[in-house]
């Protein structure tokens, strides 16, 4: 099977308990306004990757723990993910993935499939005026943390950075976490200057 992704990170701290490799899938039909990643919406092909290519790529790095799956929707490409997720699982590693649709809305048979290999989802749509800073995983209130394994409890939510900053050596910057407007305006501030 084939992903259709917007990009990969090979260790975060900041999406999940523990060190994490990050999958941004392209494609999203929810478009919340003020979304972080509004250049993954469009469901054009951008970078389309093999799912046991990339399983391969996963389990050569050393150390992590588990598998974030973002976006994008992740339900959008349910399926392939969830052959990605029992991969992973299978060799020992946990999967989380954020979602903008309420868990009750993950119905089809594709997303139960994805449900099925997920330690942890955190569902709800982006919401602009329900921002929140300084709580793990969430962006807005409305958000909610499901704990699908016992792998997990609220106990690693306080283990988690809000934000990291990563600097690859081709000096490509990578922003991933949930800033404060602060860090944000001071971090723009300073790369322009």
């Amino acid at each position: 099977m084939r992903l259709n992704l917007a990009r990969t990170l090979s260790r975060s701290a900041a999406n999940g308990p523990g060190d994490r490799f990050v999958i941004w899938v392209q494609g999203c039909p929810l478009a919340c306004p003020g979304c972080w990643n509004p250049d993954t919406w469009s469901f054009q092909p951008r970078l389309l990757r093999d799912t046991e290519e990339l399983v391969s790529e996963i389990l050569t790095i050393r150390g992590i723990e588990g598998v974030t799956f973002t976006g994008g929707e992740p339900f959008m490409q349910a399926r392939a993910l969830a052959g990605v997720g029992h991969a992973v699982r299978k060799a020992g590693l946990s999967v989380f993935v954020f979602t903008g649709y309420n868990l009750d809305e993950l119905a089809s048979d594709a997303a139960q499939e994805l449900l099925a290999v997920t330690d942890v989802l955190v569902s709800g749509r982006y919401v602009e005026s329900a921002r929140q800073h300084g709580v793990t995983w969430r962006s807005s209130s409305n958000q909610q943390v499901h704990f699908l394994t016992d792998r997990y409890s609220r106990a690693d939510m306080e283990q988690s950075p809000e934000t990291e900053i990563r600097i690859n050596p081709d000096g490509q910057i990578t922003l991933t976490g949930f800033p404060a407007e602060a860090f944000l305006t001071a971090t723009i501030s300073t790369a322009r200057s």
